[in-house]
């Protein structure tokens, strides 16, 4: 993968967790932990970043205080609610991974978890716009309680 795609998708990638973060910034105290579960909503979009920035997904565990809730089918919750201070912090740590994934060369990295098997630049686009959807659907919960919404952000700022 050449230098500049990887630019490109860094500062894409960046901008849909500038978002996220933007939103989670954005988020009252009322609506962290009321009936729509915002924080859930965060966490959820975290927890399957980080699962998709992992090269062996079969060995996958997020750090602490984390758990693996997510992976349960029956649909378990975690123990408890994450706070906007963690749930940031978990941002600033996916950025961090998907950094240090992007400087590799992945061009030829496939991510195979035994249920999908894509080529790595494919499944970082599919992560992207998995941020991006539950980012759309965090600022329509701020919406309904205030209509000045966090901004777009076109690319990120921060550098790779």
């Amino acid at each position: 993968m050449n230098n500049t795609f990887k630019t490109e998708l860094w500062k894409q990638f960046g901008a849909a967790l500038d978002m996220l973060e933007n939103a989670l910034e954005k988020c009252p105290e009322s609506l962290w932990d009321d009936d729509n579960k915002f924080w859930y909503n965060a966490y959820h979009c975290l927890f399957f970043t980080d699962y998709d920035l992992t090269t062996d997904p079969e060995n996958f565990h997020p750090p602490e205080p984390y758990t693996m809730s997510e992976m349960d089918p029956s649909g378990i919750m975690p123990d408890r609610t994450y706070t906007k201070e963690e749930l940031i912090s978990y941002i600033h740590f996916c950025r961090e991974k998907f950094r240090k994934l992007i400087i590799q060369d992945i061009a030829d990295m496939r991510w195979n978890n035994g249920r999908r098997n894509y080529s790595m630049t494919e499944h970082l686009l599919h992560s992207m716009r998995h941020v991006q959807h539950h980012t759309g659907q965090l600022n329509m919960l701020l919406g309904k309680i205030d209509h000045d919404l966090p901004i777009w952000v076109s690319q990120t700022k921060i550098k790779l």
